[in-house]
């Protein structure tokens, strides 16, 4: 089986269940491919199974498995069904049956997935065929458990374009202007030292020394302290992120702190009070006293105003997002839908989480005040308000480069716990600190793109290529908890980045009704009315369910595009032809001058 010297893998479409007749001679042309291997991919083993398709019922297949994929190909002569599914996508593994089944294929593996689909495979009793295929898939599919690397720092592919360089944080500090009178870059946390979970670049007040912003970590937790994300170009309020005050039960105060607050708020000689955005509902907050968090009381922050978003912790959102799962996965009931989706609760926290989006931008917006937002520690709750807020206020974060570089610095830099949220090649599915926040920030994103569809440079496939590859471990992109634990793996020189895939074949997640504003605010409508599930996201594994054909509009649109680049050029090659016939010497000086050729096009 040769390695392919470029990847056919498309992370787009991750599963292709189609079921095709085979040609007149009755041969199976998919048998005479190989199986696709990206550059430092090894297959382990293949396994003759019955593939449990709960859609088409028993398939004969052939499953063959490398350091990076589940790949499984029908063998029966009037299927073609495929299955290519990345390790790193698993989240459990399970035996079912045992040796006194008796039941068709009641014997075999039961496959839990992180993005919305199990795999069933039955296997025979006899030779251990189970037990080879169950330990095989454990320790390629969970490497941490087995002092394995995880299949990211095997990866050899190359791309024309090196993602690792897209967001350098002085260079996007500086296309907001900073820093300036009022704000400057410390490089107090070079080493990690005052706050661990941080980026080594901050960007805090003028005002504030080095030393004041160590009394300040003291009172935050984790040290995660105010910085700035984001400044208005023109009213210069700011978007600042920390984490929650250790007030404590007995109601602790910090005098540091308070003065820091209070300097953020004089930065743009606002007279107004800070607004606090917390992002929890009031009730945790207080919960939160009693294991020494809190939150600003108006008797120790005068200068500040406070305001409780209700945004539920990542727990509830786990468990939303299980029973949206139960509900696409594998069979949708159509006659309760509704209440189904409704009894998930899941669009009630996208709602939530848009909703404090948007009062966070339209505060900036209206130059009133400045913010702050947090949540208990600042890295889940209060990644997605940031990045929604700056995505509303700056069109740069709409391009696909820029939206990079805000996943890059809001959730990458500033310690989203991508590891302990995803449980990159972890084998404990049930870890409680498993939980969707992310994917909740890409649905917000893509319900503000159906809401705005010529606002953002990106199409759908770019947000599904991201979120497949959050779970895939093909990148070293979102690996790891901070970028502290990074620098010590040293990702950046030892994998490859997402951004490397998808910069290389910009083309194919363009957006081609984008059209480009400056300082355009976008204010989605966070009714439920207006939100709705993202089929193509959440039930793309149903063939039942009819996927969105591409927009005729759209399709059209794109042909028209083609039809005038490919008009210019064609102009171009005349205009070169006309001045080179204009640049000879003539001949016959009585004979007409050469005239420029006349194009006519319809652009």
């Amino acid at each position: 089986m040769a390695s392919a010297p470029t990847s056919k893998y498309n992370s787009h479409s991750l599963e292709n269940e189609s079921i095709k007749r085979t040609s007149r001679d009755g041969v199976n042309r998919d048998l005479s491919e190989t199986v696709p291997r990206l550059p430092g991919e090894t297959r382990i083993t293949d396994k003759e199974v019955i593939y449990i398709c709960p859609f088409n019922g028993p398939i004969k297949g052939r499953v063959y498995i490398t350091n990076y994929r589940l790949y499984l190909r029908s063998l029966e002569t009037d299927s073609a069904l495929i299955l290519d599914v990345p390790l790193g996508v698993i989240s459990r593994i399970e035996k079912m049956g045992g040796a006194t089944s008796r039941g068709e294929n009641s014997y075999g593996l039961d496959i839990t997935c992180k993005d919305m689909r199990n795999l069933r495979f039955a296997l025979k009793q006899e030779g251990h065929s189970r037990r080879d295929m169950f330990d095989i898939l454990t320790r390629y599919a969970f490497p941490l458990a087995h002092s394995l690397p995880i299949f990211a720092f095997l990866n050899e592919e190359k791309f024309n374009v090196d993602g690792w360089t897209v967001y350098n944080p002085v260079e996007e500090y500086r296309r907001q202007g900073l820093p300036n009178h009022h704000w400057r870059i410390t490089f107090i946390n070079k080493c990690y030292e005052l706050c661990d979970t941080y980026p080594a670049l901050l960007v805090v007040p003028y005002r504030a020394s080095d030393d004041d912003l160590r009394r300040v970590a003291t009172f935050r937790s984790r040290n995660r302290i105010p910085v700035l994300s984001w400044i208005h170009p023109e009213n210069k309020t700011v978007i600042v992120r920390c984490s929650q005050p250790l007030v404590g039960m007995s109601g602790k105060r910090n005098k540091d702190d308070e003065k820091y607050l209070d300097v953020i708020r004089e930065t743009n000689r606002q007279i107004s009070k800070l607004t606090i955005y917390d992002a929890r509902p009031n009730v945790n907050a207080v919960a939160n006293k009693a294991t020494g968090g809190g939150y600003e009381s108006d008797d120790a922050y005068h200068n500040a105003e406070l305001f409780f978003l209700d945004i539920h912790n990542i727990h509830v959102m786990r468990e939303s997002l299980k029973k949206v799962k139960d509900i696409v996965y594998p069979n949708v009931e159509e006659s309760h839908w509704l209440s189904s989706l409704e009894s998930t609760h899941w669009l009630e926290h996208i709602k939530l989480v848009l909703t404090g989006a948007i009062q966070v931008a339209d505060k900036v917006s209206s130059g009133k005040s400045s913010v702050l937002v947090h949540c208990s520690d600042g890295w889940d709750r209060t990644a997605q308000l940031t990045s929604l807020a700056m995505l509303m206020l700056d069109s740069f974060y709409r391009s696909i480069e820029g939206f990079e570089i805000l996943v890059q610095k809001e959730w990458i830099s500033f310690g989203h716990k991508f590891a302990s949220r995803i449980g990159h090649g972890d084998k404990n599915h049930a870890d409680a600190d498993r939980s969707p926040i992310f994917l909740q920030f890409i649905d917000c994103v893509w319900q503000m793109s159906k809401q705005f569809p010529t606002a953002f440079e990106f199409n759908e496939r770019f947000l599904i290529t991201i979120l497949d590859h959050l779970y895939s471990c093909r990148f070293g992109t979102f690996l790891y908890n901070c970028e502290s634990a990074r620098e010590r793996q040293k990702v950046t020189e030892r994998t490859v980045s997402l951004w490397s895939l998808i910069n290389s074949n910009k083309d194919k997640f363009k957006n081609p009704f984008y059209t480009k504003e400056i300082n355009r605010v976008l204010y989605p409508v966070a009714s439920m009315r207006h939100l709705e599930l993202w089929v193509n996201y959440y039930i793309r594994w149903n063939p039942r369910i009819k996927q969105q054909q591409p927009n005729p509009v759209e399709q059209r649109y794109v042909e028209l595009l083609a039809l005038r680049d490919e008009y210019i050029q064609r102009l171009e090659e005349l205009q070169l032809a006309g001045s080179a016939k204009l640049a000879e010497p003539s001949t016959s000086p009585a004979g007409p001058s050469p005239m420029m050729p006349h194009v006519h096009t319809h652009f």
